[in-house]
C-alpha cells in the first residue's frame, strides 16, 4: 500500500475536532500543573510508568499481574511476561530522557527505544513479507510498505513532521494523532510497533511542552476500546475518514487525563496521610526519603531502603518491621526474600475509575 508523505493534504481541523481539542488541551494543562505539586516526580514517572507498561503490553497480549509486575522488578521471580512489561517501562523512561536532553524525537531515539522494547539490534524492516493478519479470520488486513528504501523515506519524513513545527500549522493534539496513524501504518519494524507507536505518543507531548513528565498513558484507553481503535486506524487509511480517527484519539487524550489527576490527586493524599501518621506514630524514623520510597516502590524491600536512604541494612530492616507494626506496609516472602507492600497504594491503582 502506498502511504501519503506528511503533511496530510486533508482539512483535519473540522468544529468538531477543534472543540475536543480544546477540551482536551484543558485537562492536559491540568494534569501538567498538578504533577508538578508532587514533592518528588520520580514517584509518578516510575509508578505509572509501570501501569501503563502493564496496560500496553497487555493490548499486544503480553499478560501479567501487578503483583508479578512488582515481584519481577524486586528480581524475586522470573516471569518472562512480567520482564518483558519491565523493558517497556525501561524504553519509555530511556526515550523521555534521550526527548528531555535534545528537545527533539528522531529516528535514532525511535531506534533506541526499540532497541530497548524488543533487546536487539533488528532495526528498520529490510526483508518484505510483513503483513497485519486478524487474529480471529487469519485473513490480512493491512499490508504495510513492503521496500526498505520507502520505510526510510517516510520515516525520514515523519521524522520531520514531528520536530519541525513549520511543516505544519496543526494543533499539537491533532498533529499527535496523526504521527501515531503514521507510524502503525509505515510499521517500520519486525515486531513491537504497537508498543513503540504509543511511547512516541507520550514523549511527543512531552516534546512539545504539553507535560513536564511522561504520565499522560492512552493504553488503558486504546485496551477498553481495542476493536475501535484497530477499526478507525483502517478506516482512516480506506476511507480517508480522518475526523473519526483524531476524535477518538482526542477522547482518549482528555478521558486519561482526567484519569490521571484522578490518580495523582489520590496518590498526593495517600502521601500527605503517611506523612502525617508515620510522623505522629513513628517520629524517629521518618523523613522525606523514606515516604518518597514507600511511594516510589509500592513493593519494596531492605535493599531499596538501604540505597534511598544511606543505612545500614539493619538499620533498614528494623525501619520496615515498625512500618509493618504499624500497618503502613505488609510483609511477604518470596522464596527466602522477605518484601513490603502499600497495600493502600495498590488498592489505589486498582480503584482508577472511568471517566
Amino acid at each position: 500500500m502506498s502511504i501519503p508523505a506528511l503533511p496530510p493534504e486533508n482539512d483535519l481541523e473540522t468544529k468538531d475536532v477543534l472543540k475536543k481539542a480544546a477540551s482536551a488541551h484543558r485537562y492536559l494543562a491540568e494534569l501538567k500543573g498538578l504533577a508538578s505539586t508532587i514533592p518528588n516526580q520520580s514517584i509518578l514517572v516510575f509508578t505509572l510508568t509501570l501501569q501503563e507498561a502493564k496496560d500496553s503490553s497487555e493490548i499486544e497480549n503480553i499478560i501479567t499481574t501487578h503483583d508479578d509486575l512488582y515481584k519481577s522488578e524486586l528480581n524475586l521471580i522470573l516471569n518472562p511476561a512480567a520482564k518483558e512489561v519491565s523493558r517497556y517501562a525501561a524504553a519509555l523512561q530511556k526515550g523521555f530522557a534521550l526527548v528531555r536532553q535534545s528537545g527533539l524525537l528522531t529516528i535514532n531515539h525511535i531506534l533506541e527505544i526499540h532497541k530497548e522494547l524488543e533487546q536487539n539490534d533488528a532495526g528498520i524492516r529490510k526483508v518484505p513479507g510483513t503483513e497485519l493478519i486478524n487474529e480471529q479470520t487469519g485473513a490480512i488486513v493491512y499490508t504495510p510498505p513492503q521496500d526498505h528504501r520507502e520505510i526510510l523515506r517516510l520515516m525520514s519524513n515523519l521524522e520531520q513532521f514531528i520536530n519541525d513545527d513549520a511543516m505544519s500549522g496543526l494543533d499539537p493534539l491533532v498533529k499527535m494523532a496523526v504521527i501515531h496513524h503514521q507510524f502503525e501504518s509505515i510499521h517500520p519494524f519486525y515486531d513491537g510497533n504497537g508498543r513503540a507507536g504509543r511511547i512516541i505518543s507520550i514523549l511527543y507531548l512531552v516534546a512539545k511542552d504539553l507535560l513536564h513528565i511522561p504520565v499522560l498513558y492512552l493504553s488503558r484507553y486504546i485496551i477498553r476500546s481495542k476493536g475501535e481503535y484497530y477499526r478507525l486506524l483502517q478506516r482512516a487509511r480506506d476511507a480517508d475518514d480522518w475526523e473519526s480517527w483524531i476524535l477518538y484519539m482526542l477522547h482518549g487524550v482528555e478521558s486519561t487525563a482526567r484519569q490521571t489527576i484522578w490518580t495523582v490527586n489520590a496518590i498526593k493524599n495517600l502521601m500527605l496521610d503517611y506523612k502525617h501518621r508515620i510522623r505522629a506514630e513513628l517520629p524517629k524514623i521518618y523523613s522525606q526519603d523514606l515516604l518518597n520510597n514507600l511511594f516510589r516502590h509500592p513493593y519494596t524491600k531492605i535493599e531499596y531502603l538501604q540505597n534511598d536512604l544511606s543505612i545500614s541494612r539493619l538499620t533498614a530492616t528494623k525501619y520496615l518491621n515498625q512500618l509493618t507494626e504499624q500497618g503502613f506496609l505488609r510483609k511477604a516472602k518470596a522464596g527466602r526474600h522477605n518484601y513490603y507492600i502499600n497495600l493502600p497504594l495498590m488498592d489505589l491503582f486498582a480503584r482508577i475509575p472511568e471517566l
